[in-house]
C-alpha cells in the first residue's frame, strides 16, 4: 500500500479514539429530548440556524477537515494516465488542454420550444434516430446537445417552423470550458477562488461555506472514506451501510443517520426512515454532492440544534449519495456527460441501462427507449439495470426484515428546479394521496424559496413535469424519451412510501449538468430547509394537521354564520 494512502486510513481508524481524547462542548453530546426549550417553534427559521460567528471550531472539526484535506490531496493510483480528471492538473492554466476540445470541442446544445403535437412528434422521432442526447425537457422547451455537424440532419428531421425555434445554450469553447471548470482546481495551480478545494488552503472555521469537503465536486474515491469518517466520528447516530454491489463490483455505500431507543426491548413499531438519494443518472453531479451536504448538515447538528435532534429522535435518515458508481466513476475517468450504467448490452458499441428506467412499476422498455444506444435506454426486461434490482432488493428487505417503515423519499437529480410527484408514467392517472403529495410539495417549494438566497421550484406531476403541452389548453404532446419504470413511481407504489418526491435541482438550462461548484452550497443550503419543512410536515407541525388541530375543527352548521372560519382554516396554505 502507498504510504499516502496508508497514512489516511490510519487517521480513519484512530479518529474515534482522537475524537474522545480531545474536549467537547456540552451542547454538542447532550442527546436528551429535555434540552427541548417548551417554547420553541419549529416554524422559526432560528430554530436551526446553528451558525457561530465568533466561535472557534470544534476539535472534531479540525480533526475533519484535516482528514478530508489529506484524502482530497490523494493521487487516483489506477488511472491517472486515462482520468479526465488528470487532464485538469496542467501546469498553470485553468484552462482545458487540446484533449478536451477534440472530446467536447464540436457539440452544441440547443433549446428547441414546440408548440405543436406534429412538432414534439418530429423532435422525439428525430432524437430517436439520431440518438441525440436529450438533456431535458418539460412544458416549455426540449435541451439537447449533438454534434455540430448533425444539426444539419436534424433539422432536415423536423418540420420548417422549427428551424427557426431554437437557439444555443452552450457551444465550442464555453461548453469546453463549463465542462472542464466542473472537475476540481488543480492544487498547483488554485483559481482565483481562495475557497477552493486545496490541501494548502485553510477553510473558514465559522460556517459550511469554508468546509474543504463543499468547495469541489468530489470522485467517489473521497466520497466513500469520507463516508467511513462520518460513521468512525459520530458512532452515536451515525452507521455506514452498502445497499448493494454494481454491475462492475463496486459498493453502493450509504449513512443511515438517526437515534435509536437505548431499551434493550425491541421497538414494537417499525423505525420510520427517510430515503434521501442521488446519482441514478452519472453526470448529475450537483445531485450527489446536495446528498452529501445533507447528510453532513444532520450528522453534525445533532445534539446542538434541537429540530434536527427531535427529527433524528423519530426518523432514521438515509443519505445515498450515487446508486449508480460505475457511471459516476466513468464520469471522472471518461466521459463527463455519461449518463447510464456501465452494464454492457445487446449491441457490443453501446453500453449502459438508464436505472431510473429500469424498475418494474409501469416499466414501457419494450415502447420506448428500446434501442441500447439510446439515453434512456431501460433494458431488454423490467430490473435488468442491476443496480436498480439490488436497490430495490435492499428497500424491500429492510420493510420485510428490518423493522423498517419508509415513510419519505426525495430523489435527487437535475436540472430544472422542478418538485416532482408521482405519476411519471402517465399523466392522466392520478395517485391515490394527490392532495397530501400537492401539499407538502407546495410547502417544500415554499421553504427552499424563502431560505438563504433560495430559488423558485416548480411543483406538479412527474409526468407532466417532463412533457410539453400545446398552448394553454395543456393539450398533452408526445413524450421526446420514455417514462415508465422510475424509481419514483415504483417506491410510491410498490413499497407505499407514501411521500415520494423527485427533486431537479438548479438550475434551469444556463449550465445544465455542468452547475458551477460555486453552486454547490447554496444548493444544498435550500434543501436542507425543504428536509427541515419535510420533518415538521410528517411530525404535524405544520400543514393541514397542525391547523387542525390548532383550530379544533369540526363539521359546522351550515345555518349559522361558522361555515366561511372554518373554510378558510381548511384552504389556508
Amino acid at each position: 500500500m502507498r504510504q499516502p494512502t496508508f497514512a489516511a486510513l490510519s487517521l480513519l481508524l484512530v479518529a474515534p479514539s482522537l475524537v474522545a481524547a480531545v474536549p467537547h462542548d456540552s451542547t454538542s453530546t447532550s442527546t436528551s429530548t429535555s434540552t427541548r426549550s417548551p417554547s420553541y417553534d419549529p416554524d422559526s427559521t432560528a430554530a436551526h440556524d446553528t451558525t457561530t460567528p465568533h466561535t472557534p471550531p470544534s476539535p472534531w472539526r479540525r480533526l475533519s477537515e484535516a482528514i478530508i484535506r489529506r484524502i482530497g490531496s490523494l493521487p487516483h493510483e489506477n488511472h491517472l494516465q486515462k482520468s479526465m480528471l488528470a487532464l485538469a492538473t496542467g501546469p498553470s492554466s485553468r484552462a482545458p488542454g487540446k484533449q478536451w476540445v477534440a472530446h467536447y470541442g464540436g457539440d452544441v446544445v440547443l433549446r428547441f420550444k414546440m408548440q405543436t403535437a406534429d412538432e414534439a412528434r418530429a423532435l422525439s422521432q428525430a432524437a430517436a434516430t439520431l440518438f441525440l442526447d436529450v438533456w431535458e425537457f418539460n412544458e416549455d422547451w426540449a435541451d439537447i446537445r449533438l454534434a455540430k455537424d448533425v444539426l444539419p440532419s436534424l433539422l432536415g428531421l423536423l418540420p420548417r417552423s422549427l428551424h427557426a425555434s431554437y437557439e444555443p445554450l452552450m457551444q465550442d469553447a464555453a461548453l469546453v470550458q463549463a465542462i472542464f471548470d466542473t472537475y476540481p482546481s488543480s492544487s498547483a495551480s488554485p483559481s482565483h477562488n481562495t475557497n477552493r478545494f486545496s490541501p494548502n488552503l485553510r477553510p473558514s472555521p465559522h460556517h459550511a461555506n469554508g468546509h474543504p469537503f463543499f468547495q469541489d465536486y468530489q470522485p467517489l474515491s473521497v466520497i466513500d472514506p469520507w463516508m467511513s469518517l462520518m460513521s468512525s466520528m459520530f458512532t452515536t447516530h451515525v452507521r455506514k451501510i452498502n445497499i448493494g454491489i454494481s454491475y462492475e463490483g463496486r459498493d453502493i455505500p450509504a449513512l443511515r443517520v438517526g437515534v435509536h431507543p437505548t431499551n434493550k426491548d425491541e421497538p414494537t413499531k417499525p423505525r420510520k426512515t427517510v430515503l434521501i438519494t442521488a446519482g441514478l443518472h452519472a453526470r448529475e453531479w450537483i445531485s450527489t454532492s446536495t446528498v452529501n451536504y445533507l447528510a453532513w448538515s444532520v450528522i453534525n447538528a445533532y445534539g446542538k440544534d434541537r429540530e434536527i435532534t427531535h427529527l433524528l429522535e423519530k426518523f432514521d435518515f438515509v443519505f445515498v449519495p450515487t446508486l449508480n458508481p460505475d457511471g459516476y466513476v466513468y464520469t471522472w475517468e471518461t466521459d463527463r456527460l455519461w449518463r447510464k450504467n456501465r452494464q454492457p448490452t445487446s449491441l457490443r458499441f453501446c453500453h449502459g441501462i438508464d436505472l431510473d428506467r429500469s424498475f418494474p412499476y409501469q416499466w414501457n422498455g419494450d415502447q420506448m427507449g428500446s434501442n441500447p444506444c439510446s439515453e434512456s435506454f431501460a433494458g431488454d426486461a423490467p430490473f435488468e439495470g442491476v443496480e436498480s434490482q439490488r436497490f430495490a432488493d435492499w428497500a424491500r428487505n429492510e420493510t420485510e426484515s428490518n423493522n423498517v417503515e419508509f415513510v419519505g423519499l426525495l430523489d435527487l437529480h437535475s436540472y430544472s428546479q422542478q418538485i416532482l410527484y408521482p405519476y411519471s408514467y402517465s399523466c392522466h392517472d392520478e395517485p391515490p394521496s394527490l392532495e397530501d403529495l400537492e401539499e407538502l410539495g407546495l410547502g417544500l417549494a415554499k421553504a427552499i424559496r424563502i431560505s438563504r438566497k433560495g430559488h423558485t421550484y416548480k411543483v406538479t406531476s412527474a409526468c407532466e413535469g417532463n412533457v410539453a403541452f400545446a398552448n394553454k389548453e395543456k393539450t398533452v404532446l408526445p413524450r421526446i424519451e420514455s417514462s415508465g419504470g422510475s424509481a419514483l413511481d415504483f417506491f410510491y407504489h410498490e413499497l407505499r412510501v407514501k411521500y415520494s418526491y423527485q427533486i431537479k435541482l438548479r438550475d434551469t438550462g444556463n449550465y445544465g449538468f455542468l452547475l458551477p461548484k460555486e453552486e454547490i452550497i447554496p444548493t444544498g443550503e435550500e434543501m436542507l430547509d425543504a428536509v427541515l419543512y419535510l420533518g415538521r410536515f410528517m411530525l404535524g407541525e405544520v400543514g393541514w394537521a397542525r391547523r387542525r388541530s390548532r383550530s379544533r375543527w369540526s363539521a359546522p352548521d351550515r345555518g349559522t354564520g361558522d361555515f366561511d372560519e372554518a373554510e378558510q382554516v381548511a384552504i389556508e396554505l
